[in-house]
């Protein structure tokens, strides 16, 4: 009788005792799942997914700081794309200038103003030409606020009976503004002035 009884006493001991290390056991594994979700959740939420021509493209989120020198240069040669790149097509270039006059303040207007009353404009049109720009690097200054910058381009000029390569310098400072659609790095390029720009070589065509 006595031996039974503590034959079933020890067998409720150890049911106890699996039964506390399977509940430990189940605190520990929630605990760790709970702890893994929450930071796949974190790295879930850094991540920004890009549309490109069809096909999503992962980005990761980062302090401005850290990208600063990117977009930085990136916002140069945008500006500088669109400001250059011109075809014999009114409202091409209505569209290039609108989108670089965005980048840039009054100094890029003031260059703008006085090409299109020189008839530089009208030039392109009637003349069937065609400009294009190539950046070839994008000095920058992060030192100091605003942030001055130089830009090296080569530029081609595409007319029925010529094509002409140009060199192109210029210079200006970045300072920080709002970013929009019109301006995504949320840079303004002050004080921007063409240091060089001379014809490098002449093709016949």
């Amino acid at each position: 009788m006595f031996p039974r009884a503590r034959n079933i006493e020890t067998a409720f001991q150890h049911i106890r005792l699996f039964t506390a290390v399977v509940v430990f056991a189940s605190f520990g594994f929630s605990g760790i799942v709970s702890w893994l979700a929450f930071r796949t959740g974190e790295r879930a939420q850094q991540r920004i997914y890009i549309l490109a021509s069809g096909k999503a493209l992962e980005a990761m989120a980062a302090d401005r700081k850290d990208n600063i020198g990117v977009e930085a240069r990136d916002h140069v040669r945008s500006f500088h794309q669109a400001f250059f790149t011109l075809d014999p097509d009114e409202k091409v270039i209505e569209a290039n200038l609108r989108r670089a006059l965005y980048l840039a303040d009054a100094s890029a207007k003031r260059e703008y103003d006085d090409l299109r009353e020189t008839g530089y404009y009208s030039g392109v049109i009637s003349g069937n030409i065609s400009q294009q720009i190539s950046i070839d690097s994008v000095r920058l200054d992060l030192t100091n606020y605003p942030f001055y910058f130089r830009c090296y381009a080569t530029e081609k000029i595409i007319r029925p009976s010529s094509q002409v390569t140009r060199d192109l310098v210029t210079e200006g400072w970045l300072r920080n503004c709002s970013r929009s659609d019109n301006n995504p790095h949320g840079f303004l390029i002050e004080r921007w002035a063409i240091l060089e720009n001379h014809d490098l070589k002449v093709e016949a065509r």
